[in-house]
């Protein structure tokens, strides 16, 4: 039945004689009062209880597996996540589960590492298992713990190579183990999936942990940080919107770094123009306004955006392995921004100081501008798919700029504003910002 995948029970009977019964009553109080090696009494004594019975029946239950379970799990094998089976079951039965659900392919060499009892026997297990390549792993909860307790390294070192992996007759904190050291060992990132309350500690280590909502109850939804209702849900959870998030909070980090740089490199070339002088370019309620309600709309937007419909994120889940390269944030990514902080900062900057005619707030008309079109166009070049929220947020910003500029004549000249002097001259420095920023991405596209 096990072989079958079945969940099997054996049901068995024992009549006790009064003697027998007091004689057990007598050595179980003993094994509670051991003081050590209180496990090893305490299993010899049930052991004495549990043999010569009677059989009376033997029970099958057939765990189907939900739908869709062997395509979900073959898009995550596409998206480059590898796979290990944590389960309770006994080996045959996980053997079943894993080969049914093409976990273990069927065409695919399996190594079933042999129940250990010592060191020597989990050093030569080993051994044996360190001569296979490229082969399916089936390993029990003991031996599984013997190796990592004396040959945790050797051991991690062969099996994260593994096509795929199995552990069965695993405890609740013996999943969580295996968890742990995978983090400690390959510094990856883990996500444990359960649907009981024997995978809750396997959740709570893992660096996300997703509960699947089942007939065994909400332990394990509550315990995640994330929860589904079905297996097949992983998916779209993933590779579509875990994808999503990543790239959407790259992007909007990135941003947000750029907009605190492009104001802060205009006031170094100002005060370094200017003997370093300790004035501000800006006053105080633009620099509010620049960093609220004349850019906050657009760049938070962002996260709105989808560089891929969700229907080719699945249909080519090979997409998800670029987020494992980090290419969408990292140092150079980062370097990137700053250079082109660094470029535009100088070309508004230098560029109102070169226009600059009569009066200083000429300077701050103009700049003050530009670096406004220049975050607003920066956001919309960056944009993949437009949303109609995204367009609103850029109309309603700038909006708000021009009401700002016509109506604060405190900090604007507007009688100049309204020429058409000033209208080219931001129109020529947003564009030397902006145009070739927009080449290089064009030519990189091509």
């Amino acid at each position: 039945m096990g072989m079958e995948g079945l969940r099997t029970l054996i049901v068995a009977r024992k009549v006790l004689t009064k003697d027998q019964y007091n004689h057990f009553a007598e050595m179980y109080h003993q094994a509670n009062l051991a003081v050590t090696e209180r496990v090893t009494v305490m299993t010899e004594t049930l052991e004495f209880l549990e043999k010569d019975m009677e059989c009376i029946c033997i029970t099958g239950v057939e765990d189907k597996l939900q739908e869709n379970v062997r395509s979900t799990l073959e898009l995550l094998r596409s998206a480059g996540i590898k796979i290990w089976m944590l389960t309770g079951d006994k080996l045959e039965t996980a053997t079943c589960i894993a080969k049914s659900s093409h976990i273990v392919q069927n065409t695919q060499n399996v190594f079933v590492f042999e129940r250990v009892q010592n060191r020597t026997e989990a050093h030569n297990q080993l051994i044996a298992f360190q001569k296979r390549k490229d082969c399916a792993l089936i390993i029990s909860g003991d031996s599984l713990e013997f190796c990592l307790q004396y040959y945790k390294y050797e051991f991690l070192e062969q099996v994260t190579c593994c096509p795929a992996v199995v552990c069965c007759r695993c405890s609740p904190t013996q999943k969580a183990q295996v968890v742990k050291a995978i983090q400690e060992f390959t510094g990856k990132r883990t996500a444990a999936i359960g649907d009981g309350g024997n995978d809750v500690s396997m959740i709570q280590q893992a660096d996300v942990g997703i509960g699947i909502e089942g007939q065994e109850g909400k332990q394990a939804s509550l315990a995640g940080d994330f929860s589904v209702t079905q297996f097949s849900h992983l998916s779209r959870l993933l590779l579509v919107h875990g994808r999503y998030s990543y790239k959407r909070s790259a992007n909007l980090s990135q941003f947000i770094i750029h907009r605190g740089l492009l104001v802060s490199v205009l006031q170094a070339i100002f005060s370094s123009v200017f003997h370093f002088v300790s004035v501000s370019l800006y006053p105080t309620l633009l620099l509010i306004g620049y960093g609220t309600v004349f850019t906050m709309f657009p760049v938070f937007s962002l996260v709105l955006d989808e560089d891929l419909p969700a229907e080719k994120a699945l249909a080519f889940p090979e997409v998800y392995k670029d987020l494992s390269k980090g290419r969408s944030l990292s140092y150079k990514t980062f370097m990137i921004w700053v250079l082109i902080s660094i470029y535009q900062g100088a070309v508004i900057m230098y560029g109102a100081l070169f226009f600059f005619e009569d009066e200083f707030v000429h300077i701050i008309s103009i700049s003050f501008t530009a670096l406004i079109l220049t975050e607003l166009i920066m956001v919309a070049l960056s944009v993949e798919t437009w949303h109609y929220i995204m367009m609103i947020a850029e109309v309603v910003s700038l909006l708000f700029y021009i009401f700002t500029l016509l109506f604060f004549y405190q900090n604007f000249d507007w009688e100049f504003v309204l020429t058409a002097n000033f209208v080219w001259k931001v129109s020529f420095l947003t564009i030397v910002s902006c145009l070739p920023l927009y080449i290089l991405k064009w030519l990189r596209k091509k």
